[in-house]
């Protein structure tokens, strides 16, 4: 397991009981490098939404417990948000969620000369999603294909 992992799975352990305390979602949690700063991310989400005030209940409180386990080696900034608007679907609890809905997939490579694809959820599995795209053609795509799949939202 490598450091990020360890890091994300320790920080998803303390968070659950407190995410069934509140009553909210663990969404996702992550440990990236921007720039020169390290950051560990906790995505929360509730029904209706979440709010600053949410995050901030919920980041207090995780410090603390971060200052007392202190499991993450050197320095980093722990942030909790809202996954936004553009999340990716990343657990069988979002697929879950948005079979139906509107999503947007983007391969690493093109398929058909494409690489970005929109359309319906219509079924997953482990290892592949099926769209249905505007023009009543299903897709399927292979899991290890996708490199972002969310989502697809219009302003």
């Amino acid at each position: 397991m490598s450091r990020r992992e360890f890091y994300e799975q320790e920080t998803e352990k303390l968070l659950e009981p407190m995410m069934e305390e509140y009553g909210f979602e663990l969404v996702d949690v992550e440990y990236v490098k921007e720039g020169s700063n390290w950051y560990l991310r906790a995505y929360i989400d509730k029904e209706g939404g979440i709010t600053v005030d949410d995050c901030e209940l919920v980041s207090r409180r995780m410090s603390v417990l971060l200052d007392e386990k202190d499991y993450v080696e050197g320095s980093y900034i722990f942030e909790v948000s809202s996954p936004g608007l553009g999340r990716p679907l990343k657990k069988e609890k979002d697929y879950a969620r948005s079979l139906g809905k509107d999503i947007e997939i983007r391969t690493y490579r093109a398929i058909d000369k494409e690489k970005e694809f929109y359309g319906v959820l219509k079924s997953y599995d482990d290892n592949t999603v099926t769209i249905e795209m505007d023009d009543g053609a299903k897709k399927t795509f292979a899991k290890s294909e996708i490199a972002l799949i969310r989502l697809a939202f219009d302003f």
